[in-house]
């Protein structure tokens, strides 16, 4: 179960969190991959990319009350590219697919969160 600071929030509110959270994620992923790509002839410059899913998943499957907003992206270096002959593992198609990929997933919780606050408008309007 989440909270927000001492008081439970509601499941609305949890879910725009989470929406929130994974925009702020792909944010700092975007930065990761303009990071890696302005790198790519740096010698001995080692990729980064963003932990944020692994870390989100075990806060849900966690049976204590966790803070959304202890649960925060982190860069890190995932080593599991091959190094170049500069020590270099930054590889520009990689990285083009992986910033494909994250528009993909920010324009889906852009679309998602726009979505919540649409219905907030719409119980707010019922009479």
């Amino acid at each position: 179960m989440f909270y927000q600071g001492q008081g439970t929030i509601t499941k609305i509110d949890g879910t725009i969190q989470l929406l929130e959270a994974g925009l702020r994620a792909e944010n700092l992923r975007q930065k990761a991959i303009s990071t890696n790509i302005a790198n790519l002839e740096t010698p001995g410059y080692r990729r980064i990319d963003v932990k944020f899913e692994e870390m989100l998943q075990k806060a849900i499957d966690s049976d204590s009350k966790i803070a959304i907003e202890n649960v925060m992206p982190e860069l890190f270096n995932p080593k599991d590219s091959s190094v170049k002959s500069n020590g270099n593992d930054v590889s520009l198609d990689a990285e083009v697919g992986r910033m494909v990929e994250n528009t993909l997933r920010h324009k889906t919780y852009v679309k998602l969160l726009n979505k919540k606050y649409q219905q907030l408008n719409m119980a707010m309007q019922v009479k």
